[in-house]
């Protein structure tokens, strides 16, 4: 059964009844244009004692609440920290007419828990279905800090945790759970966790997984320190697991030039072997690829130059990848400089020689107004212009990105984790998130902010809140797999 915001197509064979999502990622780009938003808004960390909600925001620019949160759905606990979220069914099961995309996960990244939210009921207005509690998680399987989630064809519901109940990435590893959201145990097999989690995806026509490295919750919850690095305390490696058998079967150490590789995708056509990570600290976008001989390899793509920079905590300045996403057609990457402020569009035709298409600046901590400067070779110092949208003067710097389904829209949040939002932006703290739209050339490429469309979180009910992961009802290119 599909959603209200899908599309049921019978492939050609008269009607025949198809599951949650789209055949294929093309099919994808023909869908409806996105008329609702779900978002995770955080108050654990800001001081604030209330709970975390999901927000839903309205995206139909025909509608009278455009630009505005319609609806708020409070967890039933303080302290979560809302991170990032999934879905219980998208197009891996696009072949079983039994599954629905009905539940978002919601993954909590502090306390453990991890929510199901009912979008089904009233997409416009979603309600809690399930908790599963963390003292079940730990108890079954030892696994704590909930990070990213995907569904899978089988209809279990997979969710990588970064670490054990005390913060050690010793714990770390894969959760299971039914399509009912009970705790069935780890996905890898004994022995075959990982050194450090964060992100992962599946390309099931190659029988692989990869995932990614941040870093020890004990580490990161308590803001980023550069020593921890040395320490070792943070990841560089990727880890290339068998599909789905759960065996590690190469690890992937990107060395200096891939310190905290975050966000991981692959390509979306499930018959390519490719994909990109973006490593934070070192700025760079890294390729992963199958080699003939059939394992597993790795180069720079992109490299951001870190910024000569005055009246900061250090002399240069990572531009800090912190997301990107690919286009459904594979033909566009984009990516954020959560510091330096930018949001980047290159084209990945040839996915070895991506070119840059199309940049701006949404924030960031070299705006004109900033107490901090970049320097030149020249010694001249300079700052971004950043423009004002509807009055009000861009913080934070980009951080989570959505594409629409056609590629022609692209949302913005600007908070990190609120650790570190109050480390490097603590206006966040008093001011709350904005949630921005950027109209894409999809076409020559090029990239332009669209003024008619803020969401400012700053005037939330229960005061300032922190935006972070954006989610359609009907499935997007950062929580779909094909298979």
């Amino acid at each position: 059964m599909a959603t209200g915001t899908e599309v049921v197509s019978d492939n050609g064979h008269g009607c025949c009844k198809k599951g949650p999502g789209y055949a294929t990622p093309l099919e994808a780009m023909s869908g409806p244009r996105e008329s609702l938003l779900y978002v995770t808004c955080v108050y654990s960390g800001t001081g604030i004692e209330k709970p975390d909600y999901l927000a839903t925001v309205d995206v139909d620019p025909n509608s009278p609440t455009y630009s505005k949160v319609i609806h708020r759905l409070p967890m039933p606990n303080v302290g979560d920290e809302l991170h990032h979220t999934g879905w219980n069914s998208c197009s891996s099961c696009h072949g079983d007419p039994s599954a629905a995309r009905r539940y978002l996960v919601l993954p909590s990244l502090i306390s453990g828990r991890i929510y199901a939210i009912d979008t089904l009921k009233d997409p416009r207005a979603p309600s809690l279905h399930k908790v599963v509690e963390p003292a079940d998680i730990v108890n079954k399987t030892g696994l704590a800090y909930p990070h990213t989630s995907h569904c899978l064809a089988s209809g279990d519901v997979m969710v990588s945790c970064l670490g054990d109940k005390d913060g050690n990435a010793e714990g770390n590893g894969f959760l299971l759970l039914d399509s009912e959201f009970n705790v069935k145990g780890r996905w890898e097999k004994p022995g075959h966790s990982p050194t450090f989690g964060y992100d992962f995806w599946y390309q099931p026509r190659h029988n692989i997984m990869i995932s990614s490295s941040w870093g020890a919750p004990a580490a990161f919850t308590k803001g980023f320190n550069l020593q921890h690095v040395a320490d070792g305390l943070y990841g560089r490696h990727l880890n290339v697991y068998s599909w789905p058998n759960g065996e590690l079967k190469q690890t992937l150490d990107l060395g200096d030039t891939g310190l905290l590789p975050l966000e991981i995708r692959f390509l979306h056509d499930p018959s390519k072997d490719s994909g990109f990570v973006g490593c934070a600290l070192t700025s760079n976008m890294v390729r992963f690829f199958k080699t003939p001989d059939g394992s597993w390899s790795h180069e720079v793509a992109i490299s951001v130059k870190p910024l000569k920079v005055q009246n900061w905590i250090l002399p240069e300045m990572p531009g800090l990848v912190t997301d990107f996403l690919i286009s459904l057609d594979d033909r566009f990457l984009y990516f954020v400089n959560w510091l330096h402020g930018d949001v980047r569009q290159y084209s990945i035709e040839d996915p070895e020689k991506p070119v840059l298409k199309g940049q701006v600046w949404v924030g960031g901590l070299i705006q004109k107004g900033s107490s901090v400067v970049a320097e030149g070779e020249d010694g001249k110092t300079w700052q971004y212009d950043v423009p004002e949208i509807q009055g009000h003067r861009l913080r934070g710097g980009p951080q989570m990105i959505q594409l629409s389904l056609d590629g022609k829209r692209l949302y913005v949040t600007n908070s990190l984790f609120s650790t570190w939002d109050r480390q490097f932006y603590p206006e966040l703290m008093e001011k709350g998130s904005h949630m921005l739209q950027i109209d894409v050339d999809t076409e020559k490429g090029g990239l332009a902010i669209n003024p008619n469309y803020f969401v400012d979180f700053a005037a939330e009910p229960d005061g300032p809140s922190l935006a972070h992961e954006m989610r359609y009802p009907g499935g997007d290119c950062t929580s779909d797999i094909w298979i």
